[in-house]
């Protein structure tokens, strides 16, 4: 996603772990959808920086554009 991309370079160690678990752990996306968007609370142990920043992202305060994925250039080296 987008988010991947502008943000686990920089993430530590500790958000990454974070950050694997919010993406891997719930059964149904459209709940970390629900969470993020602040349609519906998270459980408490979703509740955490790493949400923070998934919020803050999906706000898109500059508007940008975000009408696809981004490349996956790994995959063209």
């Amino acid at each position: 996603s987008l988010f991947a991309k502008e943000n686990l370079s920089r993430m530590s160690e500790h958000q990454l772990s974070l950050y694997d678990r919010l993406i891997n752990e719930p059964s149904n996306d459209w709940d970390i959808y629900y969470w993020v968007t602040e349609a519906k609370p998270p459980p408490a142990e979703f509740e955490h920086e790493v949400m923070a920043m998934l919020r803050e992202f999906a706000k898109n305060k500059n508007r940008e554009q975000r009408l696809r994925q981004p490349d996956l250039e790994y995959l063209f080296e």
